[in-house]
């Protein structure tokens, strides 16, 4: 109950460059802002890359590894790797990064859902560049495709061949029974690290009787065998990354989740949400985790096993 994980997702795919000058874009800004994250107290880093000339979502791996080992060399935070990547990439493109650095850790989005980004496009009058208004408005027309057959080959070849563990996201009630089903099938071992997804349009809402309702479930479909930890989308981060780590779960924030650190004011870097839950985490009697007692209470191979 005491020690809290901290997770820190840097970047993401949905958020783009003209919603905030502080997303971080370039191989020097990941790697600036995720070295800060750890530092404040992120025990994981979440990873996605950007194209550095656009900043488009990217699954390039040569754009991951111009921060990777970067990041690894100046900080010993878990580093977990996106598989989700975009909902407008094809599956080989989402996981050649994590199939070249063989991870500790990777995200794995566990179930085939609407993934509605266009109400944002609307808030926005000044575009950067010309991709981001069309990436945001055609998502009204957008799958993100996480079929059984997507899943399992991201145990296989992450899990079972190259001993990552994972991130399960789960946006809705329906993905604890995917997850339930892939561990009944033999391809995942507890513990189970479970996030829990609110507040993407298309998913289940951020809602506080919906965190209790994903808690009552997983602890039906897994009793004391798996970890929770809470994201929600915008405003609602803090709210209910705060009732988690009342319940006793873990702990995601990032400027992938949210640009905000207040109402109405941009967050300059990740470090600054980090250090923001970390008071409040501290404040209901949680002690962040350091990376390696977050190695041991996930049952990490250790970063000395990656490609990294």
């Amino acid at each position: 109950m005491s020690k809290i994980i901290i997770t820190c997702a840097i970047t993401g795919s949905i958020h783009t460059p003209s919603m905030s000058p502080y997303l971080p874009v370039t191989a020097d800004e990941i790697t600036a802002q995720s070295i800060e994250a750890a530092e404040a107290g992120a025990a994981i880093l979440h990873l996605h890359a950007r194209d550095p000339e656009t900043g488009k979502p990217s699954a390039a791996p040569e754009h991951f590894m111009a921060f990777l080992p970067r990041i690894k060399q100046a900080s010993d935070a878990v580093l977990n790797i996106s598989t989700g990547g975009s909902a407008v990439m094809a599956l080989d493109e989402r996981l050649a990064a994590p199939r070249a650095a063989e991870p500790e850790m990777c995200s794995l989005n566990m179930g085939t859902m609407n993934f509605a980004l266009y109400p944002a496009a609307e808030r926005i009058k000044d575009w950067k560049h010309d991709w981001e208004k069309p990436f945001l408005e055609n998502s009204d027309d957008l799958v993100f495709k996480n079929t059984p057959r997507d899943i399992a080959t991201i145990l296989r070849d992450l899990g079972q061949t190259r001993g990552a563990r994972f991130e399960f996201e789960c946006y809705d009630v329906g993905h604890l029974y995917m997850l339930r089903h892939f561990a009944d099938r033999g391809l995942v071992d507890p513990p189970f690290f479970i996030q829990f997804v609110f507040g993407v349009l298309g998913g289940i809402a951020a809602d506080p009787d919906n965190l209790m309702h994903m808690k009552r479930a997983a602890d039906k479909l897994f009793g004391g065998d798996y970890a929770f930890s809470v994201l929600a989308a915008g405003r609602h981060q803090i709210p209910l990354t705060t009732m988690a780590a009342a319940m006793g779960g873990h702990v995601r924030v990032g400027l992938e989740d949210s640009l905000m650190i207040a109402k109405g004011k941009l967050a300059r870097r990740n470090a600054d949400q980090v250090a923001k839950i970390r008071r409040i985490v501290e404040e209901v009697g949680r002690s962040p985790a350091s990376p390696d007692e977050a190695r041991a209470m996930l049952g990490l191979k250790g970063a000395d096993r990656t490609a990294i």
